[in-house]
């Protein structure tokens, strides 16, 4: 049962490309922005400008922030949520993108959960969904897997795993890389992978770069990529 006297957590979308919030987020975004005070935030000096650029009429100053990210510890979080116990809302922000995928925002979500506190999502983009949305492999049985080892011959022992499972399982395996990495990936794709193993690349997703495109690996091999640092997420499908 949710204790009416807890404030409630608002997981606050926002962009995975610059200069697009206005076409990515939904007008709710800004209205819940508006009546927030409290925020769990990756980075303060970003969550500030994203805030900043939504212009809401509010005074940053009267705002506090505080950091939640891949380093907090989880016996750190009830400190965090001092606020929501004496009765404000609190917003978590990611860097990129939905709070709690693929992001430390899980862990104030279940601390939340724990303490029974009410969570409300908002809608926002997410890269993951949005590439698996347009590669037209499978949505129905997924796996996100993060990012691959860094090892390139224990990458390579994963890629073959992946494409298995694949395979065994009729499911769509998700992950991505840093953007300074993906062309080592990349070519670590191209030669792990069957022929006749389908992999989608989305880029730059939202971004006046966006490039999605789903081939066969043998067809991949028939048209090089130029690879740029942006972010990108990779899909396999050994099934179609």
């Amino acid at each position: 049962m949710i204790q009416d006297n807890k404030g409630t957590v608002y997981l606050i979308p926002t962009p995975i490309a610059p200069d697009t919030a206005e076409t990515v987020l939904p007008l709710a975004v800004k209205a819940q922005v508006q009546q927030i005070n409290h925020y769990l935030v990756e980075n303060i000096r970003t969550a500030r400008r994203f805030i900043s650029s939504l212009q809401t009429g509010r005074a940053i100053e009267t705002l506090h922030f505080e950091v939640l990210d891949k380093n907090t510890p989880s016996e750190a979080i009830a400190a965090l949520f001092r606020p929501v116990h004496e009765g404000h809302d609190l917003g978590i922000l990611s860097e990129a993108g939905c709070p709690g995928i693929a992001d430390p925002g899980a862990l104030a979500v279940y601390y939340a959960h724990r303490q029974r506190i009410k969570v409300v999502p908002l809608a926002g983009p997410s890269a993951i969904l949005l590439a698996l949305m347009a590669s037209g492999f499978s949505g129905q049985s997924f796996a996100f897997h993060g990012y691959l080892p860094i090892d390139k011959a224990e990458r390579i022992q994963t890629l073959k795993r992946l494409e298995k499972r694949s395979r065994q399982y009729q499911q769509t395996q998700i992950f991505m890389e840093t953007p300074y990495r993906n062309k080592a990936l990349w070519q670590d794709m191209l030669s792990a992978c069957q022929a006749e193993t389908w992999i989608c690349v989305a880029r730059d997703i939202t971004g006046s770069g966006e490039y999605i495109r789903s081939m066969q690996v043998k067809a991949w091999k028939q048209h090089p990529l130029e690879w740029s640092k942006v972010p990108a997420v990779f899909l396999l499908a050994d099934y179609q």
